[in-house]
């Protein structure tokens, strides 16, 4: 019993299976990671806060209890969770349709709108639907990240050149604005932006762990204060509350929540499969742990409730920030804490240094996390490869960039399962014919050698027999059958591709059975598997077709019809064609 709950804790709260054999040599590892990434997370939580429509203390607040909370519940052991730029500008988004008429409102509906993410992800790993992000397809989110990566960079645009721009997630708006705006360029801000941006940038080439957005920001702070470029028309991030977090509480306002579903949904999906594809990605190095995708929703769930009730908003593991924390030596989710603690000493002690911040090296920070995220050769790869999910990925990408973020995933979404249910209707059918000088039956259409029989039909369908594809297989199957010129006397369906058939693929087999009983065809059956013999059984389509026509294999069923067979071994062999294991 006592086993029984231990092995149920561990599997509810994994930081129970690692803690208590926690190795001295994973530490050095871990701190090294902790601190890295914390001072990565410095700069970082307070741009993608002011990229979320927030005061920049709220990206702090949200990597602390979060980032806490992960590392108790959370799989994986190098996820570092947090603020994230796709994310912040979902928030902004979502929030920003509301038309909030206050700074405390804004604040207020982003609390609820984390603690809706929080319920959602939280709901879906207790109900085990982690399976749902599968609809979310490689190629779909290819091009909604790449879009929102545009449309992210494009709206830092105006604190970077410090013109005034109309929030908006219409790449063709936010363009037309720029243009217009363009002449009203502060070049100081400007040009301490692109400083931050090469520093940020190319920085790593000195030191995979140098601290590049930490010197930008020092620098920035720096030029600011030692030649008082405030009163030259640089905008500073100004006074940062210190302190930890207050207790706070989102508003649970039906209407309000109502409104926040769909983004909150759209925020749940793309933060859980932003975070768990990175979170694969770098278990795959590692192999001493297992990834639970529920659980990681349950974790993530935490994480968010956490973010909702202490001054944060929705956060999902990042890409750079996991890259970082793995590159950096992170062993357990010991390097979350340690980054925390090290957020939480920024929060007490060091907030007044940030007062001089100047939003431009906050916009370069978000510039160069973004600028990766725009993948252009995965489209070219697709393009040569599959042009199917090329078009799925250019659609999202163009729907994304003109119509909004939520729009672009939402198509995402329904364009992954049309692309799955116009599949699932039109199953692979293919006609067969013997191997010369061999038993074997295979696909005429791949090998030119192979010759049909005029009176005989082998097909085999390569799916289930279901509701959603009978009218296609009919169709098909009434063309082949006219291709004979009403010479056929014997079709052979090949089951061993049927996995599935429902109460319709039922009915329609009793119907085209008879149809070809009707015109003096012979219904027979070949390689069906035991559970698909057991479903036939059940529908009585055995006894429809007749036992005598149940082979084990194509060439029995065309040889017992030329009579090229002994019927003893036929009557023997077949015995194990037709047994089922339903009476």
């Amino acid at each position: 019993m006592k086993q029984n709950t231990s092995s149920f804790l561990k599997k509810y709260i994994p930081i129970l299976e690692w803690l208590p054999n926690y190795k001295k040599t994973d530490l050095q590892g871990d701190l090294s990671a902790g601190l890295t990434v914390g001072i990565m997370l410095i700069p970082q939580g307070m741009a993608y806060a002011m990229l979320a429509g927030l005061e920049p203390i709220h990206g702090l607040y949200a990597v602390t209890i979060p980032l806490l909370l992960y590392a108790i519940f959370g799989t994986s052991r190098q996820l570092a969770v947090g603020p994230v730029a796709m994310v912040s500008l979902l928030t902004a988004a979502g929030i920003a349709s509301l038309n909030p008429s206050s700074p405390e409102q804004y604040l207020m509906l982003a609390l609820s709108l984390a603690f809706l993410v929080g319920l959602i992800q939280f709901g879906m790993g207790a109900l085990k639907l982690g399976f749902v992000v599968n609809f979310l397809s490689h190629p779909v989110i290819n091009g909604f990240t790449s879009a929102a990566a545009i449309i992210i960079g494009l709206s830092q645009i105006k604190h970077l050149f410090r013109i005034n721009l109309p929030n908006s997630e219409h790449v063709q708006e936010m363009i037309v604005a720029i243009y217009h705006n363009i002449g009203d360029i502060h070049w100081i801000t400007f040009g301490i932006g692109v400083l931050g941006i090469i520093i940020i940038k190319y920085g790593k080439k000195i030191h995979p762990s140098f601290p590049a957005p930490l010197v930008a920001v020092i620098i920035g702070i720096g030029l600011v204060a030692g030649f008082d470029l405030t009163n030259q028309g640089v905008k500073i991030v100004g006074s940062v509350p210190s302190g930890l977090p207050s207790f706070s509480s989102p508003s649970f306002d039906l209407e309000s929540l109502k409104t926040l579903f769909p983004i909150a949904l759209t925020i749940s999906l793309v933060g859980f499969a932003e975070s768990f594809a990175v979170a694969k990605t770098i278990q795959a190095k590692h192999k001493n742990y297992q990834l639970n995708a529920n659980q990681e929703l349950i974790a993530l769930g935490i994480a968010n409730f956490g973010s909702a009730f202490f001054k944060g908003y929705p956060v999902t593991g990042g890409f750079s920030r996991t890259a970082v924390n793995n590159q950096a030596g992170a062993k357990t989710t010991m390097a979350s804490i340690i980054s925390a603690v090290l957020i939480v000493l920024t929060l007490l002690f060091f907030t007044g240094l940030f007062t001089n911040l100047p939003s431009a090296i906050l916009a370069a920070v978000v510039l160069v996390a973004v600028s990766g995220l725009i993948d252009y050769k995965e489209p070219i790869h697709l393009w040569k490869k599959d042009k199917a999910d090329f078009a799925m990925l250019m659609a999202t990408f163009l729907i994304t960039l003109t119509l909004g973020i939520e729009t672009g995933i939402i198509s995402g979404m329904v364009l992954s399962l049309l692309v799955v249910i116009y599949k699932a209707t039109r199953p692979h059918m293919a006609k067969l014919a013997k191997v010369p000088g061999t038993t074997i039956y295979r696909n005429t259409s791949r090998f030119t050698n192979l010759k049909e029989r005029e009176d005989i039909l082998v097909l085999r369908i390569d799916g289930p027999i279901y509701f959603a594809n009978v009218e296609y297989i009919k169709t098909k199957l009434d063309q082949w059958i006219q291709e004979k010129e009403g010479k056929l006397q014997l079709i052979v369906m090949n089951m061993e591709s049927i996995t599935h058939i429902d109460s319709t693929g039922a009915h329609e087999l009793h119907e085209w059975i008879a149809q070809w009983k009707k015109a003096g065809i012979i219904s027979a059956m070949s390689n069906i598997k035991g559970p698909i013999r057991d479903v036939l059984n059940r529908w009585n389509l055995l006894d429809e077709v007749g036992k005598e026509n149940i082979f084990i294999d194509d060439y029995s069923a065309c040889a017992s019809f030329d009579h090229e067979i002994d019927p003893k071994l036929l009557e023997e062999i077949n015995s194990y064609a037709t047994q089922t294991t339903i009476k």
